[in-house]
């Protein structure tokens, strides 16, 4: 029922975990994909030849301006437009609030908060262009409830929610919708540290009313949804995907 062709779709932090699950899922809808990776240079070459030349990856760093518009503006001369964008690139560490520099306290917003400001700013006039646009920001429950030992995480996300809700707004007149993916838990590789502690982990799953800790794929799934016309009439939403752990919607 989800049809995506004719449509592009940029998909930042693509060559793992939900992005990867995202980049596959979108070409698999009939789009054409531009993804971005920082450090994983073989990883997402593989995965862009598992596309079949429906998708493109490119080097991006998340703190760099002119590198993220460089990737939007290479983006449309590649496709020739830019429909759909999802920023799911980020970071996540521990923090507790007195040994937090603020060098790193920095870096965390600026790879996070910042870079989601400057994809939407550049996907922007593209989208207005066209009259048509999607954008889904990637955050997290903790953006929403807070999340102790990990301020600056939650920081961030919560300043993507609050950015997500002030710019489907500003931006619907454009016929561009705006809308979130909040995540709990997901088994990807940016959690791999702290489910190395098996017993860690199965206390966490027990945590989760459905009994299972999400895949990648089951956060792309609902990413999927909210790209779709299926979703057309949705802006200013986040859209929890957790399991029933953390009810705020």
């Amino acid at each position: 029922m989800i049809d995506l062709s004719n449509k592009v779709t940029i998909i930042t932090g693509g060559s793992r975990g939900i992005g990867a699950a995202c980049v596959k899922l979108f070409v698999q809808a009939g789009s054409k994909v531009a993804f971005t990776y920082k450090s994983s240079k073989e990883i997402a070459e593989k995965l862009e030849n598992e596309m079949n030349g429906l998708a493109k990856a490119f080097h991006v760093d998340m703190e760099n301006e002119k590198e993220i518009f460089e990737m939007v503006n290479q983006t449309e001369k590649l496709f020739g437009k830019v429909d759909i964008l999802v920023h799911n690139a980020g970071i996540w560490n521990d923090g507790t609030l007195e040994k937090m520099s603020l060098d790193h306290w920095n870096e965390l917003i600026r790879i996070n908060l910042t870079s989601t400001f400057l994809f939407c700013k550049a996907c922007t006039p593209i989208m207005k262009k066209n009259n048509f646009g999607r954008m889904i920001l990637i955050t997290s429950t903790a953006g929403q409830r807070g999340e102790a030992f990990h301020s600056h995480y939650a920081a961030s996300k919560g300043g993507m929610i609050s950015f997500t809700k002030s710019l489907a707004v500003e931006l619907a007149p454009f016929n561009i919708t705006v809308n979130s993916v909040a995540p709990g838990w997901v088994d990807t590789e940016l959690n791999n540290e702290v489910f190395a502690d098996s017993d860690y982990k199965e206390k966490i799953r027990q945590t989760i009313p459905l009994g299972k800790i999400a895949t990648a794929e089951e956060i792309a799934g609902p990413t999927l949804f909210l790209a779709s016309d299926l979703a057309k009439h949705i802006t200013g939403e986040i859209l929890n995907v957790n399991g029933g752990s953390v009810l705020c919607g």
